[in-house]
């Protein structure tokens, strides 16, 4: 095997990993909750945590492995999201869960982008969007497998396993990396690491998550707002700063390239939405119709299947009709998908479900890997390292705000409808009234992306793609 195909197959092993972590967990919310008396606030800060962690870490990214080397961040990045694993799995407490789960983040956060900046600069550019294709297609396994085994493996064992099987595919990955992977050649003087803009951005996510947390709890609302506020203007100050700077963390600037900024939009407002939706659906179908952990897992698999036709799509016609149409339908698809689901008040209903998550497959997979084929068409190969620092942390962003947003819609009309709990039979008819208007939300929420659509040179793309030799012959 050659080198570039080592760093491939390392990268794509990490990518395997956190999307491992992103679907895993949601199936098991029901026992969580059970075992540690957790609120649905409480449940949908086992994800935010993560993601919180990643997204503080993957803006010095790029100065870690310009100091340190990125062999030598990799592998401490792996170390660190092993221990944190266990410490996950051993957590007594909510609270002990959630700082485990931030733990893990602030490990799993650079595996993504050093292994896609470490593999990347090893292709050319039109080798790019098949590589690209590749990514998605293996990161559809994490996606399609880790729910219906995490369901088997709650239904079985405990909850506490979901977390215990991290740790052989960490320990695989730390040890390939190790044997593979070359020291990074001597580099020039590196930048300063800017430790206010890393203060601030970190300072400005948790405010906002932290916030929309608090909506969510009626007794909180005014704290929440004043929260959600400050974190507004956190952000704000630290997207200004980070634009009059010639050295920022992370190179905002790089956002203004039309494509990768309709990209990552792009990302923010399908796939992210879907987040949402999948935590939703898991606490509904199991907390609400009582369907086993097992079975509601299983629901991954028609969907990720869907999404494996999607992507395989994307790549044999991406080079043909360019972005816009894909993403069009894409959009569409998945908020057809969601309005499926307002159908569903019965576990038995498995057919239909199937469907749903089939169809919101196959929308939420041409919108991904038709932005992931888009993001860095324009991209030189000396700024992928930090373009890939600003892809990542909007994908991870589009995931928490998912959650974070239809957890706070969520808590709030079952909050209007005096729900405290799901566990009370007698409420579930009400519940099932208010997962089906989240549901449509979701629904309406995916048709904004086509508003962006009617701003991608659909003409332009195509005639890049044929400039770099890849179009289709």
């Amino acid at each position: 095997m050659d080198y570039r195909k080592k760093v491939a197959a390392i990268y794509l092993l990490g990518f395997f990993v956190d999307l491992i972590n992103m679907f895993i967990t949601s199936v098991a919310y029901p026992d969580i909750g059970h075992a540690l008396h957790a609120s649905v606030a409480q449940l949908a800060w086992i994800s935010t945590a993560y993601i919180l962690g990643l997204t503080i870490v993957i803006p010095a990214s790029a100065w870690l492995a310009a100091y340190y080397g990125s062999k030598t961040v990799f592998m401490a990045s792996l170390l660190t999201f092993l221990v944190a694993s266990i410490g996950a799995g051993l957590a007594p407490s909510i609270e002990a869960l959630i700082a485990w789960r931030c733990v893990q983040g602030l490990g799993g956060g650079l595996l993504i982008p050093l292994g896609q900046s470490m593999t990347y600069q090893l292709y050319q550019p039109a080798e790019r969007p098949g590589l690209s294709s590749v990514i998605m297609l293996v990161g559809l396994l994490a996606p399609a497998l880790s729910p219906a085994l995490g369901g088997v493996i709650v239904d079985s064992l405990s909850w506490r396993w979901i977390f215990y099987l991290n740790v052989p595919f960490a320990a695989l990955a730390l040890l390939l990396a190790a044997c593979w992977l070359r020291p990074d050649p001597p580099r020039g003087a590196v930048p300063r690491l800017d430790v206010a803009g890393l203060l601030a951005g970190s300072t400005a996510i948790l405010l906002l998550l932290l916030g929309l947390t608090m909506l969510g709890t009626p007794d909180e609302l005014l704290a929440g707002a004043g929260v959600l506020a400050l974190g507004v203007a956190c952000a704000w100050g630290y997207v200004r700063g980070a634009l009059r700077k010639s050295t920022p963390l992370l190179n905002l600037r790089l956002a203004s390239e039309p494509l990768l900024r309709i990209a990552m939009l792009m990302y923010l407002l399908v796939p992210g939405v879907f987040m949402g939706v999948s935590l939703l659906a898991m606490l509904y179908l199991q907390g609400v119709l009582g369907m086993p952990a097992s079975t509601a897992g299983a629901l991954m698999l028609p969907w990720a299947l869907a999404s494996f036709a999607a992507i395989s799509l994307t790549g044999k016609s991406y080079r043909r009709v360019g972005p816009q149409p894909l993403f069009i339908a894409g959009a569409l698809l998945q908020a057809a998908g969601m309005l499926m689901l307002l159908r569903v008040n019965a576990a038995d209903q498995l057919f239909w479900l199937a469907g749903a998550y089939a169809v919101m497959g196959f929308g939420g997979g041409l919108c991904s890997s038709t932005a992931q084929s888009t993001a860095f068409l324009r991209t030189p190969d000396a700024q992928l390292s930090q373009a890939s620092a600003v892809w990542n942390i909007n994908r991870q962003l589009g995931f928490c705000l998912g959650v974070a947003l239809l957890s706070v819609v969520l808590n709030g009309l079952l909050a209007a409808q005096g729900i405290a709990s799901l566990d009370d039979p007698a409420q579930h008819l009400r519940a099932a009234q208010v997962f089906h208007w989240c549901f449509a939300l979701a629904a309406a929420s995916c048709v904004l992306p086509l508003a962006l659509c009617l701003r991608i040179d659909n003409r332009a793309v195509l005639d890049l793609l044929h400039h770099h030799g890849v179009a289709k012959k």
